[in-house]
């Protein structure tokens, strides 16, 4: 019987590693990796409020880049899309696209409605990445009845997100298949 398992090692590794990510307590993306130039379904995972204060608004700004983001409803919350002007116009099925959305909120529509500090909640949009690989943040302002959470910052150059206090939601994007060269 074969005691040393590499792949389960490396399995529970990566399964540690997803829940200090998860106790951290920090608003994050469900899925932290994904493929440039896809579709991709962002889910931001709200694991409290303020303190004990609940949330009652929930903001993503869109980062750059990421096209045709649409919001999930959520029952009890109102949603608001803001779109911009973009410097670069795109073309999506066959239709020139001059604005985008840049910033999708759910605010709770009455005290009920809010997540109180000791649940947990999700926040789901979907859009189509970049083409081009890297990191990417997201940035999530979680407004509460009392006092906010910023989840906004950013690494600089040779800083890890965990060094920071309010890390902006990180989503790792690899290269596709068709711009690593592959052919099936």
């Amino acid at each position: 019987m074969k005691l040393f398992n590499p792949l389960l090692c490396a399995m529970l590794a990566l399964l540690g590693l997803g829940l200090g990510l998860g106790a951290s307590a920090h608003t994050v993306l469900e899925y932290q990796v994904a493929t440039a130039g896809q579709s991709y379904k962002a889910t931001f995972k709200v694991g409290h409020g303020c303190g004990a204060s609940p949330t009652r608004q929930i903001v993503v700004d869109i980062p750059a880049g990421v096209q045709g983001a649409k919001p999930m409803p959520k029952a009890g919350w109102r949603l608001e899309v803001t779109r911009d002007k973009l410097a670069q116009p795109y073309t999506s099925h066959g239709r020139n696209i001059t604005e985008d959305v840049t910033r999708i909120s759910w605010t709770a529509k009455t005290v009920e409605d809010m997540l109180p500090s000791g649940h947990y909640d999700e926040f789901v949009l979907v859009g189509t990445l970049p083409g081009q690989s890297g990191m990417m943040y997201w940035p999530v302002q979680q407004v509460c009845e009392q006092g906010r959470n910023d989840w906004t910052e950013v690494p600089k150059p040779g800083q890890k997100l965990s060094d920071l206090k309010s890390p902006a939601a990180a989503l790792e994007l690899m290269p596709s298949a068709a711009a690593a060269g592959h052919a099936h």
